[in-house]
């Protein structure tokens, strides 16, 4: 017993040693290949974020993590001793702002989803993080959490520089009503609860807040005024109450789109979800051309109440759809895997409905920003699996150009639109003098083939220059796990 005491006692003296070898391993400044101070991107075609058409052969000068310059070629003055990058035929635009980018994903079993069980979702605070900044993602807000504290501490690791990953906004847990789907959601006990829920998370440090499927309208209405107290915004992802309905309280975002606006189910009764059956039929029928229809778009508008779409995680649900890329199966974990492409299989076999249901949500979020509401951009890495951080993100954009959009359209949805409603504008979401070198480098042209958008070279973060396949290589197999 003695000698098994000394053998602990030994073992604890040298742990302390082992973790000062490991220190600084994975943390931020390891995967950054362009640390200069200086740096001067030239012969580069910049799409700016604001929807102007894409300039050629120009040089963007990078001082100290700002854009201390940008004009064209020969007509900046790049400083002595500057990094130069001789980027021909590459593309620079901002870096992304996904507005619905969770830190979580389902919880795979290895087989696909055990019926009866409740659905379960884990934090990817390692892989997701390196994944949504490989894929060009260098702000994002989570809009909803499941492990808020977890990701509040991921933030200050982030921030201090010992572990890779965007700037993020943190929204607290989910304010959901009676009947969650899953455990990993508190169930509100009334308007008092709701406001508790706000402010506890507000003193915490989230930056904005979240209604669910089965909050009530007396809920709602405590969670955005107590959220709207503090300064801060709130948005949804609603059943039980409808668009605008929740467009009148005056909540600031909605989430989705209208696959999940049921205030056309004709059958609905006040705050209460109908089923998804019934639903999925009432979108199916439902005519975007109808005065109902235009005059939810018009409340929306007049109320400045945002919409966020997330087509990726709909995209999932029709057959042949998306692309199996192997980029995403190497990310994910066998078991992970294993669900995705049970999933795909499954989706490959049905009656090809949600075809027609995603057809009238890409019309729906072209005609709402046509109406001139504001449409921001996410990917939602939840359903079945393989909509995952960063990669996700690209493929929104890339969805939105099919939705109707031109290139620059989508970008300017992708980037400008989300900086500007997190209230960082000034900041980023832009490419321009002043606001911080946030910026992602593709081979190719964006503004003229979408798909160049996955072609990422280099994402700026605040001036430092990261290596998207050395993060992406980091986490491969880990999605799914951790």
């Amino acid at each position: 017993m003695q000698r098994l005491f000394a053998l602990l006692a030994a073992l604890a003296l040298t742990l302390p040693l082992a973790a000062q070898g490991r220190a600084g391993r994975g943390a931020a400044a390891d995967f950054v290949t362009v640390h200069a101070p200086v740096v001067a991107l030239e012969h580069v075609t910049v799409i700016d974020g604001t929807g102007a058409a894409a300039r050629a052969n120009q040089t963007v000068v990078i001082n100290q993590g700002r854009i201390a310059a940008l004009g064209a070629d020969g007509a900046v003055s790049v400083p002595a001793g500057a990094q130069v990058m001789d980027l021909a035929g590459d593309s620079v635009f901002p870096g992304l702002v996904g507005m619905h980018d969770h830190l979580f994903y389902p919880a795979p079993s290895g087989a696909g989803r055990v019926p009866g069980q409740p659905a379960l979702y884990n934090e990817m605070g390692f892989s997701f993080p390196r994944l949504y900044l490989a894929g060009g993602v260098t702000t994002l807000r989570t809009t909803g959490s499941v492990m808020p504290y977890t990701d509040l501490e991921l933030k200050k690791r982030i921030d201090n520089g010992s572990m890779p990953g965007p700037h993020l906004y943190i929204t607290g847990p989910y304010l959901e009503g009676a009947g969650a789907y899953t455990p990993n959601m508190h169930e509100l006990t009334g308007p008092e609860d709701a406001t508790r829920l706000v402010n506890y998370w507000a003193a915490e440090g989230a930056t904005s807040f979240k209604a669910y499927m089965h909050i009530t309208r007396a809920e709602l209405a405590a969670a955005i005024q107590a959220a709207h107290a503090h300064g801060l915004k709130i948005t949804g992802h609603l059943c039980s109450i409808g668009f605008k309905e929740a467009s009148d309280l005056g909540i600031d975002d909605l989430e989705h789109g209208i696959e999940v606006d049921t205030e056309f189910d004709a059958a609905k009764q006040p705050d209460t979800c109908p089923a998804g059956n019934q639903t999925s039929t009432t979108l199916t029928n439902l005519d975007l051309a109808s005065p109902a229809f235009r005059d939810m778009i018009q409340d929306l508008v007049r109320h400045h109440t945002a919409v966020t779409s997330t087509l990726p995680v709909f995209e999932i649900s029709v057959p042949g759809r998306p692309p199996l890329q192997p980029r995403v199966l190497a990310a994910l974990s066998p078991e992970a895997k294993a669900d995705y492409l049970l999933g795909r299989d499954r989706i490959a076999t049905g009656n090809g409905a949600q075809r027609a249901i995603f057809e009238k949500e890409k019309q729906f979020e072209h005609a709402f920003a046509v109406a001139g509401g504001t449409l921001l951009a996410g990917l939602d890495p939840t359903g079945y699996g393989g909509v995952l951080a960063g990669y996700g993100d690209q493929r929104e954009v890339e969805l939105l150009v099919e939705a109707g959009f031109t290139p620059l359209q989508a970008l300017h949805i992708a980037t400008q639109n989300g900086a500007d409603f997190l209230g960082i504008g000034d900041r980023t979401g832009t490419v321009a003098v002043g606001k911080s070198a946030d910026l992602v480098v593709v081979r190719g042209n964006p503004s003229q083939r979408i798909a160049d958008i996955e072609n990422v070279r280099l994402v700026f973060k605040d001036g430092q220059g990261y290596d998207p396949q050395k993060l992406a290589a980091s986490v491969a197999g880990a999605v799914g796990l951790h």
